[in-house]
């Protein structure tokens, strides 16, 4: 039987996840590798002036510095963060249905983009990717966004939405980029980041 070629190349290595997302967990289990879910808490704040993938790629980096003090020669420690982009806004989870009806009436109609930057952390080396895909929403009316919140309580997601769910089904009129980046993991950058890593 041919062999995963990541899990073939990462052999001898630990992968950490310090994540606590149901969909940056399915998306590794997904490319077959083995790994440790090890979510810690960070107090995810930046720097005003950091606009777009600058934030992303800050909090990726911050998600990971609390594991600086306990890494081990053969693991490799996945932090990742994901920010909605609009109107040079950045879009973080909303805290209620109000907050969450506002940043989708917002969206609603126009183009947005979902930034990704995942960074990988050794105990000798950081390299941080990110990825940038551009989404459209159609015009929603205020009953399909009242009945999403209702229905999917999507407050543990930037810009208060995920594709994957109703909103994405009935909502997204264009994409363009990595749809798996919007779902919360851009899956094609991970597994070759991950085999430059080791290579």
């Amino acid at each position: 039987m041919t062999k995963n070629p990541l899990k073939e190349k990462l052999k001898g290595k630990k992968i950490i996840l310090g994540s606590g997302s149901p969909r940056r967990k399915m998306f590794l289990e997904e490319l077959g590798l083995d790994f440790e879910v090890r979510p810690k808490s960070v107090e995810e704040v930046y720097p005003e002036k950091l606009q777009g993938k600058e934030i992303s790629e800050f909090l990726a980096k911050l998600k990971a510095t609390s594991f600086k003090e306990e890494m081990e020669s053969d693991q490799i420690v996945i932090t990742s963060d994901t920010v909605v982009w609009h109107n040079n806004v950045s879009l973080a989870k909303a805290a209620n249905k109000a907050e969450a009806f506002e940043m989708l009436r917002a969206l609603s109609g126009d183009w947005h983009q979902v930034i990704t930057s995942v960074c990988f952390t050794t105990i000798g080396s950081q390299k941080t990717v990110s990825a940038i895909t551009k989404v459209k929403l159609k015009d929603l009316t205020d009953d399909e966004i009242n009945y999403y919140i209702e229905s999917c309580q999507p407050f543990d997601k930037a810009g208060a939405y995920g594709i994957q769910e109703w909103i994405g089904m009935i909502g997204i009129s264009e994409i363009q980029g990595s749809y798996n980046n919007v779902v919360g993991l851009p899956t094609d950058l991970v597994y070759h980041s991950l085999i430059a890593l080791v290579s």
